[in-house]
């Protein structure tokens, strides 16, 4: 499988390639040069099939013969060693439940997925290799979990100072050894915007790679949460519509990418928070990014969403095809804490401000009596403790694991400028 550049000034490369590098040098994100859907007959008997086997038929293709079969097979039975259940809360909606992963969140799937090709690729590479990574909140954590300890790689996070919660910032800021957490002056756009400045940086010594989604091993792998997800649904379920919290698009994004794959998606919804680039897109026609604001649902506080570049390379940059199958809706906080309230009266279940939010959008899009919406709970409400307890008036207990790190001494860097990020990796 070869990899191009949708800035289309950049060779194309392998997926070797495209995971070290990160981004192309022309700035640009990667995209496979083909889409292979799978075969009818495995779609249509996919509840035969074990997790280990969907995800392995997904995402072989795109992998290629750049990693063994029964490498890629361990990979992948390493990276989703979890449940994915889908909960039904009313007559026509479920929840897909993504954090019972080690760090509580949607994205240690593909953080361990990335974490593990990246350390098969450069188990032989004399030279360390330095994984760069904005978070808005949960990238952050995920990723500092699934590259800890791993051989010949380091991990520096960029986060937004003071616009993570407690839990998030403890989750990279307090394990150590080849993880060194960068605490920014700015928000999330400003870490990002530094991110993709040192990767055009001819003046840094070291090789840099990036663990957000714009990278083909942490975007991709994430495909495998609407597999799972049918695989549960589908017999009972036919016309499915996803509505997934959205700020950077890389979760719906792959969501699109297992359509493309044969996967009988009724609809997406991409729900957002008051950062409503994509939802005014929608309306007017115009991609105007903006300064990301801060909200309660703080991983969808992104301003210029990185991976929308890649859904309208689906679509074929048709706006009308796109709104064939893609809706976008954006919500204040105080709908967002209505509907938290609103879902555990009615079903006693308890959605962080994320969740939430993917339900305001299955609300507004309208579900027909045929159709069954799931909103992607990306998150665990303990993630999110303040401001779910003081919204429901409700304590909740805080699992073990989170236990161990709140009493952990915080370590991160502060810097505020470009500058200041560059003398760091040269350092």
């Amino acid at each position: 499988m070869k990899y191009y550049s949708l800035n289309n000034n950049a060779k194309s490369v392998s997926f070797r390639e495209a995971v070290i590098q990160g981004l192309a040098p022309d700035r640009g994100l990667y995209f496979p040069e083909n889409i292979t859907p799978l075969p009818q007959e495995f779609i249509t008997n996919i509840d035969q099939y074990s997790n280990e086997e969907i995800a392995f038929e997904a995402i072989k293709q795109f992998v290629g013969n750049e990693i063994p079969s029964e490498v890629l097979q361990q990979i992948v039975t390493e990276t989703i060693n979890f449940d994915f259940p889908v909960v039904s809360l009313e007559k026509n909606i479920g929840t897909l439940e993504l954090f019972h992963g080690p760090t509580l969140a949607f994205k240690d799937v593909g953080a361990r997925f990335m974490a593990r090709c990246l350390g098969y690729f450069n188990a032989q590479n004399p030279n360390k290799v330095t994984v760069l990574v904005a978070t808005s909140g949960d990238t952050g954590g995920a990723v500092a979990n699934g590259f800890l300890g791993v051989n010949g790689v380091d991990v520096v996070i960029l986060y937004p100072s003071g616009k993570v919660s407690e839990i998030q910032e403890k989750q990279l800021t307090t394990l150590g050894k080849n993880i060194t957490a960068l605490e920014v002056n700015g928000v999330f756009d400003d870490c990002q915007d530094m991110v993709k400045s040192a990767f055009l940086d001819n003046e840094i010594s070291r090789q840099l790679t990036s663990a957000n989604s714009i990278n083909v091993a942490r975007w991709l792998p994430q495909m495998f949460y609407y597999f799972f997800a049918y695989k549960q649904l589908y017999k009972q379920h036919p016309k499915i519509v996803f509505s997934v919290p959205s700020g950077n698009f890389g979760n719906i994004c792959a969501g699109i990418m297992a359509q493309k794959l044969g996967l009988p998606i009724q609809h997406f919804v991409a729900a957002t928070n008051v950062n409503d680039t994509v939802p005014q897109f929608l309306k007017k026609g115009n991609y105007e990014p903006k300064p990301s604001k801060t909200t309660i649902s703080n991983a969808m506080d992104v301003g210029n969403p990185s991976n929308f570049i890649r859904i309208q390379k689906l679509f074929n940059h048709s706006l009308e095809d796109l709104k064939t199958s893609f809706s976008s809706f954006s919500f204040s906080d105080e709908l967002t804490k209505d509907a938290m309230q609103r879902i555990y009266k009615k079903s006693n279940y308890i959605a962080d401000p994320h969740g939430a939010v993917g339900y305001l959008g299955l609300e507004t899009y309208g579900l027909r009596d045929s159709e069954f919406g799931v909103f992607l709970e990306t998150a665990h409400p303990v993630k999110f403790l303040d401001v779910v307890e003081k919204t429901l008036a409700e304590n909740i207990s805080i699992p073990k694991n989170i236990q161990a790190i709140m009493s952990k001494e915080k370590k991160a860097i502060e810097i505020t400028t470009y500058e200041e990020l560059k003398s760091f990796l040269n350092s």
